[in-house]
């Protein structure tokens, strides 16, 4: 995975920290947190998804080459698009664009009282 993209393990920083969160004593006590840096191109990966630092050292590395790669093919990874998706969902709404749900909802609620109207009549 790393040779497709030239990734020399020289050109990475490679630290263990201590990470934080849910785990307990085993989290608080060992250096299972990775951090990477790959210096040609300033990408910092820092992975504490699990408790096992050989575990997070893989998935680390895995990511890494993952943003190499995305960067080198210049596509746009499932995990990028997501994130981008969501950015969008809590964009602020433009003036026009709230205008026109204010419009929808006004119009909504005339009609509802129109037919309160209209049942008072019938009794």
């Amino acid at each position: 995975m790393l040779d497709n993209f030239g990734i020399n393990p020289k050109d990475v920083i490679e630290k263990f920290i201590r990470s934080g969160g849910p785990g307990g004593q085993k989290v608080n006590k060992s250096s299972s947190c990775v951090y990477l840096k790959h210096i040609p191109t300033g990408f910092e990966v820092k992975m504490s998804r699990e408790r096992s630092q050989a575990l997070n050292r893989f998935l680390a590395w895995r990511l890494l080459a993952d943003k190499i790669k995305e960067r080198i093919q210049g596509i746009k990874s499932a995990r990028r698009k997501k994130i981008e998706k969501i950015r969008r969902q809590k964009r602020k709404r433009s003036k026009r664009a709230q205008e026109k749900v204010l419009r929808q909802k006004k119009l909504h609620s005339q009609k509802k009282n129109l037919r309160k109207v209209g049942l008072k009549d019938w009794a």
